[in-house]
């Protein structure tokens, strides 16, 4: 049988529920485990982070919206984090872990074999969790980085950090998306962006909806799409002070981009792809099947998803 999928969102859990999950995951029966805003005490996410260290099977891990509220479940996250060797995808979007906590992380993250996606959105970080972060985004191929990350709404990092963070994606070997909605970046940091996306050989996808930009902004990324090559595929703009017709024509211009590259390819022959694509694929693209199903010698009426397979792909997490 395929491994399936968890997913419990806002419930309080039960002794019974944890022990439920422990299980599925220590038989490695599990794909996707999914607590985000769930309740449950200290103890129960130790047997949790527990279950997470001993299995094989699980890709991704949803602990988003405070489930992560503690320095001390912080240290168990890490340890768990630690022995694992399968997670590819870490959600802790909304966990009030600051500095310290990405301290705390560091080095399960930066040394973890499979992490290729992680949501930071929402985490009180600051320069020093830029710094750390920085250091999993490797200037080439030789180590293992991050392809996917999120840093939303972490109004604490300063230009500094921000600048730092534009440098390391610069000259990153492996990400290929950055989410950066709604942190105060203003014109003078997408600026610093803009070149970084220029310099980049694999960026394809970038948000920055909600950032405090302007026209000038906008006017540097469509002079860069206009008159440079670039991987970039996707670029959001959205709930900025940006007039419709200048994002209308950077859309424009990267949707030509993409459909000459498929032409080239097709002259070459269909033997060719133009765009090699990775066996990984962004969490917010791909899709599943799911089927309800409630968990084993549980009272509770509580329903959780099971979710098919998708060979060697992780599965996608259907809600923030």
């Amino acid at each position: 049988m395929l491994p399936g999928s968890i997913q419990i969102t806002g419930e309080a859990l039960s002794g019974a529920e944890i022990k439920d999950i422990c299980d599925s995951l220590k038989e490695n029966s599990v794909r996707l485990l999914s607590v985000r805003g769930c309740q449950l005490s200290d103890r129960d996410f130790g047997r949790v982070c527990r279950g997470v260290a001993e299995s094989h099977s699980l890709a991704q891990l949803n602990l988003n919206l405070g489930v992560v509220s503690t320095i001390g479940r912080t240290k168990h996250l890490a340890d768990a984090l630690k022995a694992n060797r399968s997670i590819q995808t870490l959600f802790l979007h909304g966990s009030p872990l600051l500095d310290a906590g990405l301290v705390t992380l560091n080095g399960a993250l930066s040394t973890h074999p499979s992490l290729v996606s992680l949501d930071l959105g929402d985490c009180m970080l600051g320069d020093e969790a830029v710094r750390l972060i920085c250091g999993m985004l490797p200037p080439d191929g030789a180590k293992s980085g991050l392809k996917e990350l999120t840093l939303s709404a972490n109004p604490a990092i300063s230009s500094q950090g921000w600048a730092r963070l534009a440098i390391a994606v610069a000259h990153s070997s492996q990400l290929r998306v950055l989410n950066l909605d709604y942190n105060p970046l203003g014109d003078h940091i997408a600026g610093m962006l803009a070149v970084s996306v220029a310099s980049s050989r694999t960026l394809e996808v970038l948000d920055l909806e909600g950032t405090g930009l302007t026209n000038q902004s906008a006017q540097i990324f469509l002079d860069m799409v206009e008159n440079y090559p670039t991987s970039l595929r996707v670029l959001v703009l959205a709930e900025n002070d940006i007039s419709p017709e200048l994002q209308q024509q950077i859309s424009d211009l990267l949707s030509e981009g993409e459909e000459e590259e498929d032409k080239d390819g097709e002259a070459r022959g269909s033997s060719v792809n133009p765009r090699e694509k990775p066996a990984w694929v962004p969490h917010s693209i791909q899709t599943f099947t799911k089927l309800s199903l409630t968990l084993p010698d549980s009272s509770s009426s509580q329903m959780v998803l099971m979710t098919s397979g998708l060979g060697e792909s992780f599965l996608a997490e259907t809600e923030m």
